[in-house]
């Protein structure tokens, strides 16, 4: 627990309230307090905000006819070094789009990582978390697909995202409010059962050396084993998914993952309306794409390969793209899967 909480818990027991209100450590946990109407766990802030800072201010803004809501608390450090903790969330199918088109541009072949436990969400190359939950408490929109609440928790500048378990609780936390105050209905999300760092895909995608195949069987790539990919044993797979997840994606790559040399092999799945929309702005980025029906809505697969990949011609890549859309279309339990070939 970081200092000013110790400190302001000891300074509420001896001075008065005009004291209290008075010294730098008070004003922290009143800021706490009153941040994102109350949903910041005060234990969770302290952990997030690096010693020697003091929160400087909170806003919020809630929206009812548009279905949005959104908060930031600030604080200040050394050198006047302002950090922030960020909550925007919407109901509206149009600024989920929005956003969605934000964070997927160049057809959709985006760094992201799907958050731990099942969570319904990733995290974006910014290590931004999104959630994306159903909304039984505001029906379904006017083409009959159910509403849904999507939550984006940033953590920016300063905040100390190393602390494990302490960026994941915070997002918990403020989606469930979220959808208390937009009326959405979610059923209540819980944290990791484990306390995990905060995921980088950036750093866990070309950076890591990856699994080999064999190894690879719980994880998006798990079908790639049985890909006949020519010499087998020198591939290493980097999968990233889980069932409750809007995108999924699964990386095969050879030879030195911190140079340009070797091949890669690039699949995405994108769930929802928006992915279908994503393709059609982008379409001459993504010269093969997939599609299918999940939970009735539509959804997207899409590769990229890199060039002239010994062994694999036009006909293997569209074989072993075919494998991915298959393998993503069980485990999400889809249908009516079309394929461009």
């Amino acid at each position: 627990m970081r200092r000013w909480i110790k400190v302001t818990v000891a300074a509420a027991a001896v001075l008065g309230v005009g004291g209290y209100i008075a010294q730098p450590y008070a004003k922290d946990w009143v800021l706490t307090g009153q941040a994102c109407d109350g949903a910041l766990p005060r234990d969770v802030t302290g952990q997030l905000v690096p010693d020697g800072a003091h929160l400087t201010e909170e806003r919020s803004q809630q929206i009812d006819g548009l279905g949005s809501y959104g908060c930031d608390l600030r604080f200040e450090g050394d050198g006047d070094a302002v950090g922030h903790i960020v909550l925007d969330a919407y109901t509206r199918r149009d600024d989920q789009d929005a956003e969605f088109m934000t964070l997927f541009p160049e057809g959709g072949q985006s760094t992201v990582e799907a958050l731990p436990d099942g969570l319904p969400g990733f995290v974006d190359e910014y290590r931004g978390m999104h959630f994306l939950v159903p909304c039984p408490d505001l029906g379904k929109d006017a083409d009959g697909r159910q509403r849904k609440l999507l939550t984006r928790v940033s953590l920016q500048r300063r905040v100390d995202a190393g602390v494990p378990g302490a960026a994941y609780r915070m997002a918990v936390s403020l989606t469930n409010a979220a959808s208390d105050r937009l009326g959405c209905g979610a059923k209540p999300l819980s944290p990791p059962k484990k306390d995990v760092p905060l995921a980088d895909p950036e750093k866990s995608s070309e950076e890591a050396r990856g699994v080999p195949l064999a190894e690879a069987k719980d994880t998006a790539c798990g079908w790639a084993a049985g890909a006949g990919l020519p010499e087998p044993a020198t591939w290493r797979a980097l999968g990233s998914a889980n069932e409750n997840s809007p995108v999924a994606s699964c990386v095969l790559l050879t030879g030195d993952p911190d140079s340009e040399d070797g091949s890669r092999m690039y699949f995405r799945a994108w769930y929802g309306d928006w992915s279908r929309r994503l393709t059609k702005e982008y379409d001459d980025r993504v010269p093969v794409s997939a599609t299918a029906r999940c939970d009735g809505e539509a959804a997207t697969f899409a590769p990229a390969f890199s060039d002239d990949i010994p062994g694999v011609d036009k006909g293997d890549e569209q074989r072993i793209f075919k494998l991915f859309a298959e393998d993503q279309v069980r485990r999400h339990g889809c249908s009516d899967l079309r394929l461009p070939f």
